[in-house]
């Protein structure tokens, strides 16, 4: 079982658009999948075609210890499970500060799951707070998806060295799976600049599939479907196809 974080603290970078579509496409692979959806906003939940009333209880429930893994989840039409979110899961944030291992709740609540599932996948919110903390440290590994912009490279390094303090004081297996450029555009001459300059400082880590910008990739979520079950030709779809089976061969080597 591998359990992956996909955070970013700059928001709009693809980050649900990654967890929902990338769940989809390891599941399309044959393997058993669950998308956890901790951020109050619930776009995972309703991307994967969940409405957020529907979906209680949720992984609020869960962490504060009022649910089990298996009450909380709930099984899409896609091919693999969902913890939903919604807004209650704001107050997590509040109430968390009060329990009592407070950043290992997540990761105490998946012990059952380790055994159900292939790959656990936790779309994190873009903030560094109490829910982002319990997913990297719930987490074997980051996933980072990213824009290739000025900007995206300074926030980049402050998600580097948040990732270096939860590894020195709470989970020492952490590690960077990789960071996969989203939104790309070939004909900018400063993303091709940034994407540049990720390879040469993070060399292998930095994943061969690149997403492309895409009009049926960013119109799926409305649909409530990852862009596999809405497009399956989109070059979106393509791009999270081949991502899955990059990952599957690095977890295989």
């Amino acid at each position: 079982m591998k359990a992956l974080a996909i955070t970013n603290q700059k928001g709009g970078v693809g980050k649900t658009t990654t967890a929902v579509n990338l769940a989809a496409c390891l599941a399309a692979e044959g393997r058993r999948v669950l998308l956890i959806d901790l951020d109050p906003q619930g776009n995972a939940t309703t991307g994967a075609g969940i409405t957020k009333k529907e979906a209680l209880p949720t992984v609020y429930q869960l962490l504060i210890g009022a649910a089990t893994l298996a009450e909380v989840s709930i099984q899409t039409e896609f091919g693999f499970d969902v913890l939903p979110a919604n807004r209650e899961l704001a107050g997590a944030e509040v109430e968390l500060i009060d329990l009592s291992e407070r950043e290992y709740r997540l990761k105490n609540a998946l012990q059952a799951g380790h055994a159900t599932y292939d790959f656990i996948l936790i779309d994190c919110p873009p903030a560094l707070n109490m829910l982002t903390v319990n997913g990297l440290v719930a987490a074997d590994s980051v996933l980072i998806p990213m824009q290739c912009e000025y900007y995206a490279l300074e926030g980049l390094s402050d998600l580097v060295e948040t990732l270096r303090k939860v590894r020195a004081h709470l989970n020492s297996r952490l590690e960077i799976e990789g960071l996969l450029r989203t939104m790309y555009n070939p004909q900018s001459t400063l993303t091709q600049q940034v994407s540049g300059e990720l390879e040469s400082h993070f060399g292998s880590k930095v994943y061969k599939t690149i997403v492309p910008r895409n009009v049926r990739l960013a119109e799926a979520p409305s649909y409530g479907k990852p862009v596999i079950a809405f497009d399956k030709s989109s070059k979106g779809a393509q791009a999270y196809s081949a991502l899955a089976k990059e990952i599957l061969e690095r977890v295989a080597k």
